[in-house]
């Protein structure tokens, strides 16, 4: 596609160091880190930062770290802040690429190596341009895998002491062909919750059933039973998903003992708070109503993990703006349909202004989405969302002359 036309100077200024950060992010991909373990990543990002005359903040979050770059003038007194995750995930990578991991059971399976080295694309131009009359604030964030990096960094201080005026992020989407935008002003990642349903019953031996409290019938029971939550519970005007994801009860090499117990394990997804906890209500209703007609007990653990990742319509529609300026309106979604995903920039959304965007790579035709074993980032796809990163920096915060 054509992405040369209209705001050209971030876009065609960034890929003249294309090769540069793709070779970065090369290194990154062979050297994955775990959350809160990012040390060698948040290292050579400090280094990078360093070297173009960046100021440097470690050690928020963990190993959490942000760059701050003033611009040209700072008359207005706005900050904006972009953000970048940048940990890796617990899987065998099947890639046979020289590039491929080096560490035997962790990958970059989601892309976040290209997350990072897009965003110090935009702090190596933004360093050498600085045409805005404000403040950048590029966070490179530990621990979006599940561990709520972006909630450690918010902890120790992230918005007092960069107290942001609204901020950003995106992430590659294989869904979408390479070099498109997508966004929506409103929900683009569902809240993730986690449920335990423990089943509590009376064991005993399997040829005589009758003597005991089967936990794992009343287990069968309450997982038909939970699929009815989002047909007839939930507004088909909403959205939801309940799924559950394990089973555990007994032993496979007794077949004969019927167990005291049935462990259940699964996850909610949702948009609204309203839904959310309606769902939650009926996962213990007819947890607890099942036992009991079966004269077991059931408890329900349920935690709420990430909130649903939710754009500010203003800053969303900012975004799809710079986007269109910069690649043309063809290549910008501005209504993409929301992932039942989760993500924790939601986190920093909740304190702060601010739009989480798509940056289409390609590869989901080919059955290679996010945390697939065969997942590569797309490395033509860097300048794109640099360009669109370094362009809302600029254009939030122009220079009047």
């Amino acid at each position: 596609m054509d992405v040369g036309v209209g705001l050209r100077s971030p876009l065609e200024a960034i890929r003249k160091f294309h090769d540069e950060l793709t070779a970065l992010r090369r290194d990154l991909h062979a050297h994955p880190e775990l959350g809160f373990e990012e040390v060698r990543t948040s290292g050579i990002v400090a280094r990078s930062l360093e070297l173009l005359g960046i100021e440097v903040h470690r050690g928020i979050g963990k190993t959490g770290l942000v760059g701050v770059i003033r611009g040209r003038r700072c008359d207005s007194g706005r900050m904006i802040a972009l953000r970048a995750d940048m940990d890796a995930l617990p899987m065998t990578e099947q890639n046979t690429f020289g590039h491929r991991s080096t560490k035997p059971g962790l990958m970059h399976g989601c892309g976040h190596d290209g997350h990072t080295a897009i965003l110090i694309g935009v702090a190596k131009y933004l360093a050498r341009t600085r045409n805005f009359d404000g403040t950048a604030v590029l966070i490179f964030q530990p621990a979006e895998e599940g561990l709520g990096g972006a909630k450690a960094m918010i902890e120790d201080g992230l918005f007092d002491i960069f107290p942001c005026n609204a901020i950003y992020a995106m992430h590659n989407w294989p869904g979408l062909p390479p070099g498109k935008i997508g966004i929506n002003p409103g929900p683009m990642m569902a809240a993730a919750d986690r449920f335990e349903i423990v089943v509590n019953g009376k064991g005993g031996h399997g040829a005589h059933p009758y003597q005991t409290i089967d936990p794992v019938v009343v287990a069968a029971h309450i997982i038909t039973a939970a699929q009815s939550i989002v047909s007839r519970n939930v507004s088909p005007l909403d959205a939801a998903v309940v799924s559950i994801c394990s089973v555990q009860a007994g032993h496979p090499g007794a077949m004969s003992v019927i167990p005291s117990e049935a462990r259940l394990v699964g996850t909610v997804r949702t948009f609204r708070r309203s839904v959310q906890e309606m769902v939650e209500t009926r996962l213990g209703d007819i947890a607890s109503s099942i036992a009991g007609a079966f004269g077991a007990t059931a408890a329900l653990k349920y935690e709420r993990i990430y909130p649903a990742t939710i754009n500010t319509p203003h800053e969303a529609n900012f975004v799809a703006d710079v986007a269109t300026a910069m690649i043309g309106k063809d290549n910008v979604i501005r209504d993409l349909t929301p992932s039942m995903g989760a993500e924790d920039f939601s986190f920093m959304l909740q304190g702060r202004a601010g739009a989480y965007f798509r940056v289409g790579q390609g590869g989901a035709e080919s059955g290679c989405f996010l945390h697939n074993t065969g997942y590569d980032f797309n490395d033509a796809i860097i300048p794109v969302g640099a360009g669109v990163m370094a362009s809302i920096v600029e254009r939030s915060m122009p220079v009047v002359d």
